[in-house]
């Protein structure tokens, strides 16, 4: 077994890994990298769709699937994931369409051509593809993710894809029985890093939002639209939370794909209760009527780039009974990180202080470092280990961990880079 690592070695983005099990080529994720503004996106490695026999799409998020329909401008392959990873692709990637415009190198036609190529698979249901059997296995990172499990000549890898050992409110806890491996290849995203216990940060945030009330405030939480979004609204519902909560956004559209497919939630019950109960804004004149008493917000954009974030920001920031719950990842040169940062938003070309109080909270959907040590020591068997989607010195450094830890061959690989087993 051969793995070309296509991309996300020693970056977060542009995931892709192709396995060659002795002649039958399954492509691991293929994903899109976004630079800083101004630059262009960035892709995996390029793979010829006829070299392909399937493409495994671990979850929706768009540094894993965003470049998969760029495999189908000419080409026909049959492509495997989750039921709820293929309507989030869908939507997202159409969004990213939208919002791009003639950026990426497909479009529309491309996407529809991929869809038609779609085998729905479920978790633990195994696949046979020439000389190769594969599965996913859940991650607790967003609706419908998998981990994935190859086996070709009885050799074994695991790729994590995104993973959150001990899922969230809204999904189960990531199946890690797996038995013995040969290669192991794990996101280190949060490796140098250890989270807040989401039981305190649920608590930090629902305090919060009582002391906003309180004072008659509005409190704005711009969330990601997949999964952070619902799972904000549960927390604060399950909390007997007793204002208003307003949902506005692309999260309105996730929603109703997390109503499709309930299977794949911790607990469905949960879930509707917290959405029904919620308040959705579908247009401008309600997103206006909406703030006139205290209640929550929740809408996109997470790091407060576009969506109707902007709308939101504008109108809390500069009265101080308002306050704004940063609950996402807020990435460098972003608005949500300006705001983190200096106290100031952009508006109308000027930078104005933020008079709302401003708080961040960890609901990280990644393993922190303890979760990830935890992943290793239960895999079976003597694995080299890759060390993916970091930065290079989280993927360098936990490399370089687990090796002294557990004695495993463990390194950073570099894109391009092929590993044998």
């Amino acid at each position: 077994m051969e793995v070309k690592v296509l991309g996300a070695a020693n970056e977060v983005g542009r995931s892709g890994f192709l396995v060659n099990c002795n002649g039958t080529n399954l492509l691991l994720d293929y994903g899109v990298l976004f630079g800083k503004r101004g630059s262009p996106p960035e892709y995996p490695l390029h793979v010829k769709p006829k070299d392909l026999d399937a493409i495994i799409i671990t979850h929706a998020h768009l540094d894993h699937s965003g470049n998969v329909p760029s495999l189908f401008i000419s080409g026909n392959t049959d492509v495997y994931a989750t039921p709820p990873t293929f309507d989030l692709t869908r939507l997202l990637i159409e969004d990213m369409l939208k919002i791009t415009k003639d950026a990426q190198p497909f479009g529309q036609p491309e996407l529809n051509n991929m869809m038609r190529n779609a085998k729905e698979i479920g978790f633990r249901q195994k696949i046979t593809k020439g000389n190769a059997t594969f599965e996913l296995r859940e991650t607790g990172h967003v609706i419908g993710g998998g981990s994935v499990l190859v086996e070709s000549q009885k050799k074994r890898l695991f790729y994590t894809g995104d993973i959150k050992t001990h899922g969230s409110r809204m999904l189960r806890e990531a199946d890690l029985d797996v038995g013995d491996i040969d290669l192991l290849i794990i996101e280190s995203t949060y490796s140098q890093t250890e989270q807040k216990p989401r039981k305190e940060s649920e608590k930090e945030l629902i305090e919060f939002a009582n002391e906003v009330m309180d004072r008659k405030g509005v409190l704005f939480i711009p969330s990601f639209s997949v999964e952070r979004s619902q799972e904000m609204a549960c927390i604060l519902r399950s909390s007997n939370f007793k204002h208003k909560i307003i949902m506005d956004g692309m999260a309105l559209k996730v929603n109703e794909i997390m109503f499709n497919h309930p299977e794949y939630l911790r607990d469905p019950k949960v879930f509707a209760d917290a959405i029904n109960e919620s308040v959705a804004i579908r247009d401008h004149e309600k997103r206006k009527h909406a703030l006139e008493e205290p209640c929550v917000v929740i809408s996109p954009a997470g790091m407060l780039v576009g969506g109707n974030a902007t709308y939101y920001l504008q109108e809390l920031s500069f009265n101080s009974n308002n306050g704004i719950a940063l609950v996402s990842y807020q990435g460098e040169g972003t608005p949500g990180k300006k705001l983190l940062d200096t106290g100031k938003v952009s508006t109308r070309g000027k930078d104005l202080r933020v008079a709302a109080e401003v708080k961040q909270f960890e609901f990280s959907g990644h393993a922190d470092r303890n979760e990830l040590f935890e992943i290793i020591e239960k895999i079976k068997g003597n694995p080299k280990v890759l060390t993916v989607h970091g930065d290079s010195e989280s993927c360098k450094k936990f490399a370089q961990e687990i090796h002294e830890k557990f004695g495993f061959d463990t390194h950073a690989p570099d894109v391009n880079e092929i590993i044998t087993i």
